[in-house]
C-alpha cells in the first residue's frame, strides 16, 4: 500500500472513530465508565444477532434521535 492510500485509510479510521465518540456523547453516556459502555455494547451486539425486532426499535429510536438525518 502506497503512502497516500495509508494516509487515508489512517484519517477515514480516525474520522470514524470521532463520529463513534459522538454517539456515545449524544446518548448522554459521556460520563460513564468505558467498561460499563464496552459491556453494554458487547451484550447489544449478541442481543441483535438473535432480535430482529429489536434491532428494528433501537433503529427507530436512533432515527428518531438524528431527526432522520442519520440513516
Amino acid at each position: 500500500m502506497n503512502r497516500t492510500a495509508t494516509s487515508n485509510a489512517r484519517k477515514k479510521d480516525t474520522r470514524d472513530k470521532i463520529e463513534l465518540g459522538g454517539l456515545i456523547v449524544k446518548a448522554g453516556l459521556r460520563f460513564e465508565k468505558r467498561v460499563l459502555l464496552l459491556g453494554a455494547l458487547i451484550e447489544l451486539q449478541q442481543r441483535l444477532k438473535s432480535d430482529d425486532g429489536l434491532r428494528a426499535r433501537l433503529t427507530a429510536i436512533g432515527a428518531e434521535a438524528f431527526g432522520n438525518e442519520g440513516e
